[in-house]
């Protein structure tokens, strides 16, 4: 299988252009006219996960964090990254790094899984992304509206929510002359045509623009097809940062603690004044203090998240609990996602969950 293949499958779920500015997310080291046979799977890539993906005859290795954030200078294994790089490089295995692309996604997301751990319900998008829409609104023949249409809903617009399809149509009249050098589909060169025409309007996300276009030309009958589309500022409920849901029950909140370290396997879970119920719970895989504030406005009687700093505990003002079991406790199932994605698409690939325990944080009980 080639390496496009499988990049184009995890990109269908997590488009690179929901990553954050400051990511580094894609294919990191390797060409995409690779041929894979085997793939790691692993939170991070460390030199001990290049040697088991070495022992292992993995030539792909498929990570959260992406290994390389900045850029790099030279190459001679200086530091773990570089060595990382070189030996990778040396041993024919590529990299690829899916990281706050996927935070970011509703479906099939780190969060969505965080929340499956903890057995929440009724899930939605903490902070939607905002800006990231677009209204498309596009003008065809009567005779044609059912292709137009259904292939604007082949290219990824028309999905609101829970819902898919989604679309609003007027009928109206239409008017249009063609040169002497243009080859109108309908109606004659150099006469003015009247067409009884159908406008569809869509929603669709700004990174499936291409896509819907491509899907378009290949339906509409005009040469020069009729359509506008225009940036909104509507929410994205579909993708943005962190999660909220609800328990089935209510936990009393001096037992949630350790709630939220077994369902996260979690060594140790720090943890602010217990509130006396935890009913609504929000959630952010690995660094999420920045939503302490959507959680508290969200109504959330608790937050999980990762690298919270003494201060920023002090955010929750008494009216929330924040549970810190740590950055690698919460992404610790990112891997599995990665699988669930692959074997969905391609049933008979071989992908393997790494056994190197990657957390560079030890704890002493």
């Amino acid at each position: 299988m080639k390496l496009f293949e499988i990049i184009e499958a995890i990109e269908h779920v997590a488009p690179p252009a929901l990553q954050e500015d400051y990511d580094n997310s894609g294919l990191l080291v390797g060409s995409p006219q690779a041929e894979i046979k085997k793939a790691l799977l692993t939170l991070d890539t460390t030199e001990a996960v290049v040697e088991e993906a070495i022992a292992e005859g993995c030539d792909l290795i498929i990570s959260h964090h992406p290994i390389v954030f900045n850029g790099l200078k030279r190459l001679n294994g200086s530091n773990y990254v570089e060595r990382v790089v070189m030996s990778t490089i040396k041993n024919n295995i590529a990299i690829y790094a899916c990281h706050t692309n996927l935070d970011n996604v509703l479906r099939q997301g780190v969060n969505i899984k965080i929340a499956s751990k903890l057995g929440l319900q009724e899930t939605r998008i903490l902070k939607p992304m905002q800006s990231a829409l677009i209204k498309m609104t596009v003008f065809t023949p009567h005779t044609h509206a059912d292709a137009v249409r259904e292939a604007l809903f082949a290219g990824g617009a028309g999905n609101v929510g829970n819902y898919d399809e989604c679309s609003f149509n007027i009928e109206g009249k239409g008017t249009f002359r063609g040169s002497e050098n243009t080859n109108p589909v309908i109606g004659t060169r150099g006469e003015r045509t009247t067409l009884d025409e159908q406008r569809i309007e869509v929603l669709l996300p700004k990174n499936r623009f291409n896509e819907v276009m491509k899907s378009l030309r290949g339906a509409h009958p005009y040469e020069e097809i009729a359509y506008y589309a225009v940036p909104l500022e509507n929410a994205w409920q579909d993708a943005g940062s962190g999660m909220l849901g609800t328990l089935e029950k209510p936990i009393q909140g001096e037992y949630f603690p350790v709630y939220v370290k077994e369902c996260l396997k979690a060594d140790v879970v720090r943890f602010t004044r217990p509130v006396e119920w935890v009913k609504k719970v929000a959630i952010c895989g690995g660094s999420g203090a920045f939503l302490i504030k959507n959680a508290l406005q969200s109504g959330a009687d608790a937050y999980i998240t990762g690298d919270v700093k003494y201060h920023e505990f002090f955010d929750a003002e008494s009216r929330m609990m924040i549970c810190d079991p740590g950055h690698y406790e919460t992404e610790q199932f990112t891997v599995e996602l990665f699988a669930e994605i692959l074997s969905e698409k391609f049933p008979n690939f071989a992908t393997r969950f790494s056994h190197t325990y990657t957390n560079p944080i030890q704890y002493h009980y």
